[in-house]
């Protein structure tokens, strides 16, 4: 999962398959030339035999035509096969009202929260990010916080399979909490020795709001493969990648 960490969006190509997906299922039910229920077609006369008596495979005269209804979901086609349509996914409403809610709280700033690092234990070449409300109103731990490792002009790449459903909202006291994996795979690449670190905390278009200074443990050591991720509501969630 550390790898992957370029978001994909798939919309447009989805919309684009079922668009052709329902084009196709039409022009099949164009191709079998069913009719609307209930439309009625005049039969051709009953075909009679030499002794003047009615043919007994022939429909009766007005009789309506029997048409094939395909199952719900189905078209028939020409050989048999069926085109099965996917139902539509409907909207996570509740996470979309935590969005909403969420867009209007100011966010959490070095002048209404404080953010400190701490080492773990597990997982190896891991650091904790902890950041706590310490205003008197809600605020939102907005996207994943910027870091800069002893002033570095760039800051550390973002892991976006972190990203959370829905935004962290911290209540006065409450806190939001963000891993940082420090090293790629042994070998790779030259660790380098860092003392300290800049945490940059960003409003919700993901703009800087302040930047905090803190003194890192001792012996922190980072390369190009290390990553931080977004804010999580629990340690678990941070650490788990």
């Amino acid at each position: 999962m550390r790898t992957n960490r370029i978001r994909t969006t798939a919309l447009a190509a989805t919309a684009l398959v079922a668009a052709l997906s329902l084009t196709a299922c039409g022009g099949e039910d164009k191709a079998l030339g069913t009719k609307p229920a209930g439309t009625a077609e005049t039969a051709t006369p009953a075909a009679t035999s030499t002794d003047g008596k009615a043919q007994q495979d022939a429909p009766e005269a007005g009789a309506p035509e029997t048409q094939t209804v395909p199952s719900e979901g189905k078209h028939a086609g020409g050989n048999g096969g069926n085109h099965s349509e996917k139902p539509e996914t409907a909207p996570n409403t509740n996470t979309e009202a935590k969005a909403k809610a969420a867009a209007s709280i100011p966010a959490c700033t070095p002048k209404n929260s404080k953010v400190k690092v701490s080492s773990v234990t597990r997982p190896i070449n891991h650091l904790l990010l902890t950041v706590t409300n310490t205003g008197s109103k809600d605020c939102a731990a907005y996207h994943a916080p910027f870091l800069r490792f002893d002033g570095a002009q760039a800051v550390y790449p973002i892991l976006d399979d972190s990203k959370p459903q829905a935004v962290v909202v911290l209540s006065p006291g409450q806190k939001a909490y963000a891993g940082i994996g420090l090293l790629g795979e042994p070998g790779e690449n030259e660790p380098v020795k860092s003392d300290n670190l800049g945490v940059i905390m960003v409003d919700k278009n993901n703009k800087s709001k302040g930047e905090a200074t803190l003194k890192l443990p001792a012996e922190t050591y980072t390369d190009s493969l290390g990553f931080v991720t977004y804010w999580q509501s629990d340690i678990e969630n941070a650490l788990m990648f």
